[in-house]
């Protein structure tokens, strides 16, 4: 079983959250995994990518045109980054637009919930709802409920929910 995985997004976003929950689900597993991340300016809302490779890898880079999903929190990134998934792979992009790839507006169902930065959850639900991701729901949920603090657990669990029912 092997995945790589781009999170792309800027400062803010939950990028390195939404890393840390899809990286716990394969320790809670037992299989290996990488990951990296690239800040840039992103406390001044500079781009963050970070990079995940579930599986036996040796290294966390994922090359260009190599990665099997792209999870977007920030369109804008993805001329940026487009080069990176392979011809086959999955982009699920945070967009109030239709394009060739799986868009959702996950902003503006975060933005319903009270808390934008939820997105990132919303999209993890709709990557694991479009078949994207190699784990369950159930899995994910476990992973969240380890990493949120005790206090955002339903909320982190309820954007989740919106994503994989959207």
């Amino acid at each position: 079983m092997k995945q790589q995985i781009i999170v792309s997004g800027i400062g803010g976003q939950g990028v390195l959250f939404l890393t840390r929950v899809i990286a716990q689900v394969a320790v809670n597993q037992g299989i290996p995994v990488l990951t990296s991340e690239t800040h840039g300016m992103a406390q001044r809302g500079g781009t963050v990518l970070s990079t995940i490779k579930i599986g036996d890898f040796a290294s966390p880079l994922i090359r260009t045109g190599q990665a099997d999903l792209g999870l977007l929190l920030w369109e804008e990134n993805f001329p940026v980054h487009q080069s990176i998934l392979q011809e086959n792979g999955t982009w699920i992009i945070n967009s109030p637009h239709n394009s060739d790839h799986i868009s959702i507006d996950a902003a503006k169902i975060a933005r319903n919930l009270g808390n934008a930065v939820l997105l990132n959850l919303v999209l993890l639900g709709t990557a694991l709802k479009q078949g994207a991701l190699i784990f369950t729901a159930e899995e994910c949920e476990t992973a969240i409920k380890q990493l949120a603090p005790k206090k955002f657990v339903e909320q982190n669990l309820t954007a989740f929910h919106k994503g994989l029912n959207s």
